[in-house]
């Protein structure tokens, strides 16, 4: 095999890795498949042969991925509304040994914490406490010194275990709770709703001033369930579908309009046996890779006359 089929090879074997670690970055699909991509290019244009590929290439995509967070920062800063993640329905690596760390640090609340790190936290935090990566190879990613790199671990680990979120383990019973949220929204069933959320619950939206999304965060189980039970019975009357699936290692649901075509994705935080957040992503920017995307805008229309017709 010559030099170019192996690496070509051995790209491919570690393509889920570097996609995990770029998304766990950036918090997006598109802008993780970019930094995996120019990954690539610049692999397949070096000279060094590694004696590491998983480490030589971790860091390549770890540097890619820097660039693009401190320009996507100045671009969230001007961003409408609330941001959150891209979903992501599954995520492409799988380690045993590790499957705690990558279910926790994928879901939605942790990503979000990850925002607030530097650029040089998150880095350091995703190869060192999620995928296990020694200082020596999380220093050569960064560029730090191994000592640099141990202090910016042991900061970014406060910021997260300060506001790490808490999630319920039985996925068993995580499933089965997102089957009775999906029937509960269905039939505007107001108690049932009740029934599901916590006392404390919050629901946000993130529609980037490209689809229709709440214009603040709603508080309260009775605020929340009263939201949910005056919209999502209306999918049905315009042949939409309510479609419990999981979403960054957490329950959530997919929205899609009569045709199939998906019009929003919502991710629900479950603790305890009730619901502690609900997130909505509606802005199709976001929605691309899930396949073919509904007009956001026409939903929104179609349900409110569904709802006009209700009285």
């Amino acid at each position: 095999m010559n030099t170019s089929s192996a690496r070509a090879e051995q790209f491919e074997e570690l393509r889920p890795l570097l996609f995990s670690i770029a998304y766990r970055l950036l918090g997006s699909v598109a802008e993780a498949e970019d930094a995996v991509q120019d990954t690539w290019l610049r692999y397949a244009a070096s000279p060094t042969i590694p004696r590491s590929p998983r480490a030589f290439l971790s860091a390549m995509v770890t540097r890619a991925s820097i660039d693009v967070l401190r320009s996507a920062r100045v671009r969230r800063e001007a961003y409408v509304g609330p941001w959150f993640p891209e979903p992501l329905l599954e995520d492409p690596y799988d380690d045993p040994e590790r499957a705690a760390e990558l279910a926790d640090s994928v879901s939605m609340a942790a990503l979000l914490l990850l925002e607030r790190l530097t650029p040089a936290e998150r880095a350091v935090f995703v190869l060192r406490e999620v995928f296990g990566f020694d200082f020596p190879a999380v220093a050569e990613a960064v560029g730090r010194s191994e000592v640099a790199c141990r202090q910016l671990a042991v900061r970014a680990r406060r910021h997260m275990d300060a506001g790490r979120p808490r999630f319920e383990a039985d996925r068993a019973g995580r499933t089965e709770l997102a089957a009775r949220f999906c029937d509960a929204l269905r039939d505007g069933d107001v108690d049932a709703l009740r029934d599901l959320l916590a006392a404390d619950v919050q629901m946000a939206g993130d529609g980037g001033g490209k689809a229709p999304a709440l214009a603040r965060t709603v508080f309260g189980v009775e605020n929340v369930a009263r939201l949910l039970a005056s919209v999502f019975p209306s999918m049905a009357d315009i042949d939409g579908k309510v479609e419990p699936r999981e979403v960054n290692g957490q329950p959530g649901v997919i929205l899609r309009d009569r045709e199939g075509a998906v019009a929003g994705v919502l991710t629900l935080e479950v603790l305890d046996g009730r619901i502690q957040a609900i997130r909505s992503v509606l802005n199709p920017d976001k929605l691309a890779h899930l396949g073919p995307l509904a007009d956001p805008w026409a939903v929104a229309r179609d349900l409110q006359q569904a709802r006009q017709r209700r009285g």
